[in-house]
């Protein structure tokens, strides 16, 4: 089922929406500029605490802890132990990471400025 708000230009979907939906772009693209453009990291905090479940909150922080890991070195049979993540997931992370112009590296440089 497909509900448009022409008013506020908002598309919502039934809970069908697939990573191939554009709107998983636009909504993604809309929630990046609104982080983009506080400078509240509390607020932000809050925000994603609001938004996601607690225990997908807890897994979006595995997954930043993982990337500082691998940054750091650490082993990822040992990132797999200490965070209860698959190696497949580690694996991943670490692909990522290695990416010329590497959202990964960017967001640990930018997190590292504070």
């Amino acid at each position: 089922m497909r509900f448009s708000l022409s008013a506020s230009r908002i598309l919502l979907y039934s809970n069908n929406m697939d990573i191939d939906d554009p709107t998983v772009s636009k909504n993604l693209g809309e929630l990046a500029a609104a982080f983009a453009a506080t400078d509240d990291p509390a607020l932000i905090e809050a925000f994603l605490r609001s938004l996601l479940t607690p225990s997908e909150t807890a897994d979006v922080a595995a997954r930043w802890a993982l990337v500082k890991a691998l940054d750091h070195h650490v082993p990822q049979r040992e990132i797999a132990k200490k965070l209860g993540l698959s190696l497949c997931k580690i694996t991943r992370g670490s692909r990522e990471l290695k990416k010329t112009d590497s959202p990964f590296r960017k967001m640990l440089e930018l997190s590292s400025q504070d």
